[in-house]
This record gives C-alpha cells, sequence and structure tokens, in this order.
C-alpha cells in the first residue's frame, strides 16, 4: 500500500511500527526501511525483506539529541558535530551505551551504533508517533539502486513492505555522510552531502578516508548500489548496447546535470539509474564526474555500482 504523507498515514505506519513490522519512509536523503529498533524481530524483517548481509549494520533514527544518548555514548566531540549537522545527512557511529535498549541485530554484533537525526518532517512524525527508535535503512533489495521515490520502493521490495509512505521525490537522493567519532581523528566510513572538511573544522580534528578494514557501517560492500545491467564508468560515448548517462556537456540519452550541477548529479543519480535500468539497453554506461566536493560521494557510489558481483 502507497499512502500520501498526511496525519492518517503517520498513524497507521506508527501502528505497524509497534506491531513490529515495516513501513517504508522518505528521509532527506532517500526513502528508508524503518522498523522498531528495540525488536530483534522487527529488525530481522529488515534483513529478510532486503536480503541483507548480515554483518552489515543498520542505522538508528532518532528524535533528539537526548534521545541518542540513552541509545550511544557522544564524546564533546561528537555532541558539536550533532549540534550543528542534526537533524540532517550525517550518521555517527558511536560507542554503544551500556543498557542500549536496541536489538544486537542493529549492530551487527559490533560495540558501536550508528546514529541519525534525520531533517525530514516524514521520518520525525514516524520516531514520535511510535515512540520507538527506528532502524531504517535505505529501503531497496540489497546492494540494488537506493529509493529517491516511493514507486521505487514499490519496484525493488514489491510486497515485501506493507506501506510506503510517499513524500515524492527525496532532496539529496544521496544516502548520509557517515563517520566513525574516534579520540584522535575522524573517519569516513561512507562520502555524502556533508564533505570531510566541514566536519573537520567544527570538530577540530583531521578526517581520515576509509575505516579499519572491517565492515562498521552501511554502504562499505564492495558492490552495492546496483543496478542490473553491467555498468560502465567515465564513458564519453555510447557503446552498442549501452543507455548513456550523461553530465555537463555529455549529453547521453539522459542527464545527471546537463549544467554540470553536482548539487543536482546527486540528487538526480539514483532516479536516472533506476530510469537506465528499466531500458531495453543491455548496459549502462556513465559520464565522468569530477572527483572533488560532492562529486566523491557520488563516485563512490558508482564505483560500489559498476563494481563485480
Amino acid at each position: 500500500m502507497i499512502l500520501p504523507l498526511d496525519d492518517n498515514a503517520i498513524t497507521r505506519a506508527a501502528d505497524l511500527i509497534c506491531a513490529g513490522q515495516l513501513v517504508a519512509v522518505p528521509t532527506e536523503t532517500v526513502y528508508g526501511l524503518a522498523a522498531d529498533a528495540t525488536s530483534g524481530e522487527a529488525v530481522a524483517r529488515i534483513y529478510a525483506a532486503k536480503g541483507r548481509p548480515s554483518f552489515n549494520p543498520l542505522i538508528v533514527h532518532v528524535a533528539s539529541l537526548a534521545q541518542a544518548e540513552t541509545l550511544a555514548e557522544l564524546s564533546p566531540v561528537a555532541r558539536r558535530l550533532a549540534e550543528i549537522f542534526w537533524p540532517g545527512p550525517l550518521t555517527m557511529v558511536l560507542p554503544l551505551r551500556e543498557g542500549s535498549p536496541v536489538s544486537p541485530l542493529v549492530t551487527a554484533g559490533l560495540t558501536t551504533l550508528a546514529l541519525r537525526i534525520p531533517a525530514h518532517l516524514a521520518m520525525q512524525a514516524l520516531i514520535a508517533a511510535s515512540g520507538r527508535p527506528l532502524a531504517a535503512p535505505s529501503a531497496n533489495a540489497s546492494g540494488r539502486i537506493s529509493a529517491t521515490r516511493a514507486e521505487h520502493v514499490a519496484v525493488s521490495l514489491g510486497d515485501r513492505v506493507p506501506l510506503i509512505l510517499d513524500a515524492g521525490q527525496t532532496r539529496h537522493g544521496l544516502e548520509s555522510t557517515i563517520v566513525a567519532v574516534d579520540a584522535d581523528r575522524l573517519r569516513l566510513l561512507r562520502p555524502g552531502p556533508i564533505d570531510a572538511d566541514r566536519l573537520s573544522g567544527i570538530a577540530g580534528l583531521p578526517t581520515m578516508a576509509g575505516g579499519d578494514g572491517k565492515i562498521e557501517a552501511p554502504g562499505q560492500l564492495s558492490s552495492h548500489y546496483a543496478p542490473g545491467k553491467p555498468l560502465r564508468l567515465n564513458a564519453t560515448e555510447a557503446r552498442i548496447g549501452e543507455w548513456l548517462i550523461g553530465f555537463g556537456a555529455i549529453a547521453g540519452d539522459d542527464s545527471l546535470s546537463p549544467s554540470g550541477d553536482l548539487i543536482e548529479a546527486a540528487a538526480r543519480l539514483f532516479e536516472t539509474l533506476h530510469r537506465a535500468d528499466a531500458t531495453d539497453k543491455a548496459a549502462i554506461a556513465i559520464a565522468p564526474i569530477p572527483d572533488d566536493g560532492l562529486g566523491l560521494a557520488i563516485n563512490d557510489r558508482l564505483r560500489r555500482a559498476a563494481a563485480p558481483r
């Protein structure tokens, strides 16, 4: 069932959450597949619906800094970042608080928890109405293209999710930045809308690229965000049987941004991949994207989407 976002839809969604069921809900980044983070059975339904590897942890969404502190330990640096970037597209990986009610399935057995306060009204309203912290990975089959519209969720997950809240296209169109907050540094685990320089400036610490060689957060698998067809990167023209996604001066069959605007490209990335995947062409090619600023996050998604499976 797909319902337009209103008070009635939020009430029905909250009832499902409290009953241990799943709800697809928009955030400012992409659509999320939400469930009660304190219920192991509910979280297991997320893994089952997505076909998600059990070693890949989930992000938990909360309504406030006070609620976040009941689940994880926030250092002074983490609190500074929260004050500036929450609500918003920043996820912090923090030490799990002793006695945290979050299901161990959420953390995939780790001693850390990925936390975010979302800015979108839909997710905020659902957290408030259900009274639960919500585990909510992207609302798509594991490893596939993320959903930026309600219809993307329906195509990817079908009847595996009982309710989809529809608030139109998401704002950023790209998943949140994920950073692990250590005592002497930040570790950028997934690039996103908030770049490393901004994080370092607020934290007063260096931001290092990459993790410690283990899966600590979503989006770190080498193959992820993938369409059903082969994807070729840095293409300046289409080969026979390819659908070309352009950027800037490279027009293609479709374009992330004819003007070369990286913000527009990020917002359109997954929607454009969905359209390409739905064509009758056997493969997809995509034009070069500058590897700086927001382009770093776009290229991170594209490299994983094009990786061998």
